[in-house]
């Protein structure tokens, strides 16, 4: 019965903090979110709906249909006595709402925390049109994702006096090197973003993982509108013919040109790039199906045509020592990480691309979410820049891909606009 009862207090103070939030209430959540009472109080949930008070706080900000109605159509005299009061009144809603949100983010709110309807609190804004919420947790995400990257890179420093003593410590290194090693530093934002990870992790661990170690050892199948991997997960499809076009085209505008190709998969690209009349095409691929599938159709006897087989990682460095440069560079691997695209630009490109030359890449990060695609291109922005890289945006309509993905196991984009990358050194 104690059980009971404590489980009963653990709601109840939940739902204090839940209510708060939907009331705007700072300081109420300023003394509940830093008291004791609810571990981890920011982040709780309801159970009912799966909200956090993130989401809470947002969905309290949703317009009245009445009272939109009233605001755009008056009173049955057709006079226009409520409007403004209204739209005032609504204003001080979003302007208590925008304060909210920013208190519960400082506080370590999860940005992409799920409610029960898989919607993060951006999604929620966004359904629900309060375009400044959505910004403002567009915004966090960018922060939290740019902040899980760098901590990807933290490198513990050893201090001046472990340095010195190193020689003497030889034998209790293995008792002591776990306990001296500087911890990275962290913001509640970056620790509640790892554990939203973890989250995801522990429920997806029923699926096999997708990484490029277990995708370069599968067998793939080639269908005429699809390439697969074993675990039916879509490396390439037909549906992404016009953005690869168009991108071949923007890359290489006139024939004569130096292009390289990271990537082949099904030869969308690869075959856009052939029509330009390249004067050197090269192009690095590391599945070997894929390598068996390109010589089976005569991809090495194609016109300036050169196959490096194996990971760019591998091959790009050794293109660097030869001297080799390019009009044009395109990334499109599957299954690598961020990180692993971060590094392709920021140490390899910058050897690779003639000074006058173009790159780009397919852009599908967090397309399976408008709020994690939004973000996404924020970071790339961020990071290019720090690169030494200028990028335009294009937006292209996707078309509809609801029958695209029968056979496949989840779909990976669900955005209505590609946005089409041109990245160039800055001037």
């Amino acid at each position: 019965m104690e059980d009971l009862a404590a489980e009963i207090n653990v709601d109840i103070d939940a739902q204090e903090v839940l209510l708060a939030a939907s009331q705007h209430d700072i300081p109420k959540l300023r003394r509940l979110i830093r008291g004791d009472k609810v571990p981890n109080a920011v982040n709780v949930k309801d159970p009912e709906t799966g909200y956090s008070p993130l989401h809470a706080a947002i969905a309290a900000c949703e317009p009245d249909e009445d009272e939109s109605a009233a605001a755009t159509n008056g009173d049955s005299n057709g006079v226009h006595t409520n409007g403004a009061q209204e739209s005032q009144e609504q204003q001080s809603v979003l302007d208590t709402g925008r304060d909210t949100v920013k208190f519960l983010l400082q506080e370590g709110a999860i940005w992409n925390d799920l409610d029960l309807k898989n919607e993060t609190p951006g999604c929620l804004a966004r359904r629900l049109g309060l375009t400044e919420l959505y910004e403002l947790m567009v915004d966090a995400g960018v922060r939290a994702e740019l902040l899980l990257n760098r901590l990807d890179d933290y490198e513990p420093l050893a201090d001046d006096d472990e340095e010195e003593e190193e020689g003497d410590k030889n034998e209790d290194k293995a008792e002591e090197g776990a306990g001296e090693e500087q911890a990275a530093p962290q913001t509640a934002e970056a620790e509640n973003t790892a554990q939203e990870e973890s989250r995801e992790a522990a429920a997806a661990t029923t699926e096999p993982d997708v990484t490029s170690s277990r995708y370069l050892q599968s067998n793939l199948t080639f269908q005429h509108d699809r390439l697969l991997d074993q675990d039916q997960n879509g490396v390439m499809m037909a549906w992404e013919s016009e953005i690869m076009a168009k991108s071949a085209k923007k890359l290489l505008p006139t024939p004569g040109l130096r292009v390289l190709n990271v990537g082949h998969g099904m030869g969308i690209v690869d075959k856009f790039f052939q029509e330009q009349s390249p004067a050197a095409h090269h192009i690095i691929e590391a599945h070997p199906d894929v390598i068996a599938d390109m010589k089976s159709k005569g991809w090495h006897e194609k016109p300036g045509v050169t196959i490096h087989e194996g990971r760019w990682q591998d091959v790009l460095p050794k293109l660097v020592e030869q001297g080799e440069t390019f009009d044009a560079i395109y990334y499109d691997t599957f299954a690598e990480s961020y990180a692993d695209f971060r590094t392709f630009f920021s140490e390899q490109v910058i050897g690779l691309l003639d000074p006058d030359g173009k790159w780009g890449f397919f852009n599908g990060m967090g397309a399976d979410r408008q709020i994690s695609y939004d973000v996404y291109q924020k970071v790339v922005e961020i990071d290019l820049f720090e690169a030494g890289f200028d990028v335009e945006w294009e937006d292209i309509k996707v078309p509809e891909l609801e029958g695209e993905w029968n056979g496949v196991r989840r779909p990976y984009w669900v955005v209505d606009n590609y946005r089409l990358p041109l990245c160039k050194f800055m001037d």
